[in-house]
């Protein structure tokens, strides 16, 4: 049950304090025919990752609202350990924006980044109304940057809203 506004804590976080990282081992019915992670699977821990990251910010019930173009930069293999690393680039009133990035590991150590993901969630209460965030605090010129472009997104999905 979602805490009554009231009692949350609106502090100002910054994205440190929501940051999620997950590790998940590609395991054979993660895989299709050709050995490769089906997109849904990857797809499916993208949206968790990001969804603990937007609870943590907001601590309260987070949906999943949209995302943003997905695309899959290399193929995620049988036996491959994936790390799935989010975090929260933008904040509206009761809407924020995660950036979910996958990178591949292969047997031998190699890292490679898979996909990157933007995600946009929004914080509800019990009966699925929207209800305000905290604001996202900005401490390091990383963290401007990625609000920055994170706005830039934004703007972007709105228009193509309103189309």
């Amino acid at each position: 049950m979602t805490q009554p506004i009231a009692s949350r804590d609106m502090t100002a976080r910054s994205p440190d304090h929501s940051q999620v990282t997950m590790t998940e081992l590609v395991l054979p019915q993660h895989t299709n025919a050709l050995g490769t992670a089906f997109g849904g699977q990857v797809l499916s821990w993208v949206d968790i990752a990001a969804g603990i990251c937007a609870g943590r910010h907001a601590r309260a019930v987070c949906v999943t609202a949209s995302f943003d173009e997905v695309h899959f930069k290399l193929p995620i293999h049988h036996g491959d350990v994936i790390n799935i690393s989010g975090v929260v680039t933008w904040t509206g009133r009761t809407s924020m924006e995660v950036r979910v990035r996958v990178d591949r590991e292969q047997i031998d150590g190699r890292r490679q980044r898979a996909l990157e993901a933007f995600a946009t969630f929004v914080c509800v209460d019990t009966d699925g109304r929207p209800q305000p965030i905290p604001p996202l605090e900005l401490l390091t010129d990383e963290h401007r940057a990625c609000h920055s472009q994170a706005e830039q997104r934004r703007a972007r999905r709105l228009q193509n809203r309103a189309r």
